[in-house]
């Protein structure tokens, strides 16, 4: 499985592609779907950080149509950006150095979402019920994950550039 445009090193098509199936066995593994596991690691693991339809047909060998319900729900979750590419009618996709912030800070946005139905959902089921108490249990726990979050964030950014000088 190699990259058809110019790579900065040769490396062994089978070494990568076996990186890319295992990879996305371990992602399939913790929940996300097979075909997007297996696009968003030939993606990472491509020099440039973006391929073709075409592309990623031929390097997973799969069809077109794989190759775009991976992509509608790798760009849903943030996980890939959608591209023109100059000059043509073709998209190409991105995996960014920093989809793992984007995907953390777009789940925060839904964790605030759950953490207000949540809320709601203690005063409707009375906060002295059992079902109550379990979901002040969990509005709790999303409260605590959500500031913790944002401390390793900031924690994150700090680190990166440290040892990356970005």
């Amino acid at each position: 499985m190699t990259e058809p445009s110019a790579q900065s090193t040769q490396r062994d098509p089978e070494s990568v592609s076996r990186f890319v199936e295992h990879f996305a066995a371990q992602l399939v593994e913790a929940g996300m779907p097979r075909m997007p596991s297996r696009v968003f690691a030939a993606l990472l693991a491509s020099d440039t950080g973006t391929l073709t339809a075409a592309q990623l047909g031929g390097l997973l060998r799969i069809s077109p149509a794989a190759v775009s319900g991976a992509v509608r729900y790798l760009a849903q979750v943030h996980l890939v950006s959608r591209e023109r590419e100059p000059g043509s009618r073709r998209e190409r996709y991105r995996v960014h150095s920093d989809q793992w912030y984007e995907v953390l800070t777009n789940r925060e946005a839904i964790i605030k979402r759950w953490e207000d139905a949540l809320r709601e959902g203690v005063v409707s089921l009375g906060a002295d019920t059992p079902a109550g108490r379990r979901l002040a249990e969990t509005l709790a726990f999303f409260e605590f994950i959500e500031q913790d979050v944002a401390g390793m964030m900031e924690r994150w950014r700090a680190h990166r550039e440290r040892i990356l000088g970005d």
